[in-house]
C-alpha cells in the first residue's frame, strides 16, 4: 500500500471510535505535556538568570571578614578598600561597614527586641555601580546627603519597616537618632544583604553613629579576563598581615549553584513524566488489543477479500503510531502553552527548547511503534476462516 492508504486504513479505527480514541491519546497528551512543560520551564529559567547575569555582570568578587585561627570573626583593616583599588585590573570598588549597635525601628516606642531583622550599614556613594543595585523610588547617597542623617532603605527593610516610599516627613531611629527616608531601592540580586538593610553614608555613620571605619564587606569589579586573577591576590592585598582571615567570594556563583539544584529537581519531574508516559503507553497498547478483538469479523474481511498478513499487520501498526502521535501532538501543544503561561507569569523570557519537542515526537512514535507491535502481529495471524467464525 501506498503511504497515504495507509494513513486512511489506519485512521478508520480511530473515526469509528473517537471517544476511545481521545481517552487512550490523553495519557500520551499528560506525559509529553509534563516533559515539554519541566524542560522548557527549566531552560526559561536558566534563559532568565543569563539575562540577569548578563546585565549586572558576573566580574563582581566580594571581600569579607574570615575567621581567625582561634575560631573568632576577623576583622578588615580600615585600608581594606584603598588597598584593594590599587590592583590594577579592578575597575570599581565600594564599601559596606556593619553598624552592630545601630538597631533600625520604624518609631521611638517600638521595643529594642522588635527590630525585625534590619541591619545598619555604613556605605560608600558608589555602591550601586559596584553592586548592580538599583534604586525603587527617591535618590541615593551623595556627597553632601552622605554627611547627613538621611538613610535610603533596601526592599525587604521598607516593606517591613511599612514605608512605601520615599517623603520629607519619612523618618526611621537607627540607633537613636532619627533619621530621614531619602530612597529606596529594588532588590539586590548579586549583593542580597543590602535588601534587610538601612543604608547611611559612611561621614554620618563616623559623626552620628559613632563607626569605627572598619568595612565588613567590600565590592569589586574587575576586567572580564581577569576575574580569577584578581580573587588570587584579594586576600593577600585586603590584609596583607593574615590572609587566610579574608573571604573571597563570587556573587554569581551561589546564583548558578541555584540553578544546578533547580536542575536536580528537574530530572525528578521529568522521571515522573516519564512514568506518565508510560501509562499513556500502556493505555494505548490495551486500547489495540481490544480493538483487535473487537474487529476480528473485519479482519477475517479484509483477508477473504484479498488483504495479506502485512496488510493486517501494518493497518493496525499505523493506527497505534496515529493514535500515539494525536496524543503526542497535543502533548507538545499543551506544554507549550504552559511553558508560556508560567514564564510570562514569572516575567521571563518564554523558551521552549526544539530538542524537547523533537524528543516529545520521537517518543510518541516510539511508543506507538512498541504498543502497536504485538496486537498488530496478533491480527495478522487471525486466518480468515477463523476471524470470520468469531462472535
Amino acid at each position: 500500500m501506498r503511504p497515504a492508504d495507509v494513513v486512511r486504513v489506519g485512521a478508520v479505527g480511530l473515526r469509528t471510535r473517537p471517544t476511545r480514541a481521545v481517552l487512550s491519546a490523553l495519557g500520551i497528551a499528560m506525559g509529553i505535556a509534563a516533559m515539554v512543560a519541566v524542560v522548557g520551564v527549566s531552560s526559561s529559567s536558566r534563559a532568565e538568570l543569563d539575562r540577569t547575569l548578563a546585565t549586572l555582570g558576573t566580574n563582581l568578587l566580594t571581600v569579607a571578614p574570615g575567621d581567625t585561627l582561634t575560631g573568632g570573626t576577623a576583622r578588615l583593616p580600615a585600608t581594606a578598600e584603598g588597598m584593594i583599588s590599587r590592583i590594577r585590573p579592578v575597575t570599581s570598588t565600594s564599601a559596606i561597614g556593619e553598624l552592630p549597635d545601630a538597631d533600625v525601628f520604624r518609631t521611638e516606642r517600638i521595643p529594642e527586641t522588635d527590630n525585625g531583622g534590619i541591619t545598619a550599614y555604613a556605605v560608600r556613594t558608589g555602591l550601586p555601580s559596584a553592586t548592580g543595585a538599583r534604586l525603587r523610588s527617591g535618590t541615593w547617597l551623595n556627597a553632601a546627603t552622605g554627611r547627613h542623617p538621611v538613610t535610603v532603605l533596601g526592599a525587604g527593610a521598607a516593606e517591613r519597616l511599612g514605608i512605601g516610599g520615599p517623603h520629607p516627613d519619612t523618618r526611621v531611629v537607627i540607633g537613636g537618632r532619627w533619621f530621614t527616608v531619602i530612597g529606596i531601592l529594588e532588590p539586590v540580586v548579586l549583593a542580597p544583604e543590602l535588601d534587610s538593610a538601612a543604608l547611611v553614608g559612611w561621614p554620618a555613620a563616623e559623626t552620628v553613629l559613632r563607626f569605627d571605619g572598619r568595612p565588613t564587606r567590600v565590592y569589586v569589579r574587575s576586567k572580564d579576563a581577569d576575574v580569577e586573577a584578581v580573587a588570587a591576590v584579594l586576600g593577600t592585598t585586603a590584609n596583607p598581615r593574615a590572609p587566610n582571615e579574608v573571604k573571597v567570594s563570587r556573587p554569581s556563583d551561589a546564583l548558578v549553584a541555584k540553578q544546578a539544584a533547580g536542575q536536580a529537581f528537574t530530572g525528578l519531574l521529568l522521571g515522573l513524566g516519564a512514568v506518565a508516559l508510560l501509562v499513556g503507553g500502556v493505555g494505548v497498547a490495551n486500547t489495540m488489543v481490544i480493538s483487535v478483538l473487537e474487529r476480528r469479523a473485519e479482519i477475517g474481511l479484509r483477508r477473504s477479500l484479498g488483504a495479506t498478513r502485512g496488510h493486517i499487520r501494518t493497518q493496525f501498526l499505523a493506527e497505534s503510531v496515529l493514535l500515539s502521535a494525536l496524543g503526542g501532538a497535543g502533548g507538545v501543544l499543551l506544554g507549550a502553552v504552559l511553558t508560556t503561561g508560567y514564564a510570562v507569569s514569572q516575567g521571563w523570557p518564554a523558551v521552549i527548547p526544539v530538542r524537547a519537542v523533537l524528543g516529545g515526537i520521537a517518543a510518541t512514535l516510539a511508543i506507538g511503534t512498541l504498543a502497536g507491535l504485538y496486537p498488530a502481529v496478533r491480527a495478522s495471524r487471525l486466518s480468515p476462516t477463523e476471524a470470520l467464525a468469531a462472535p
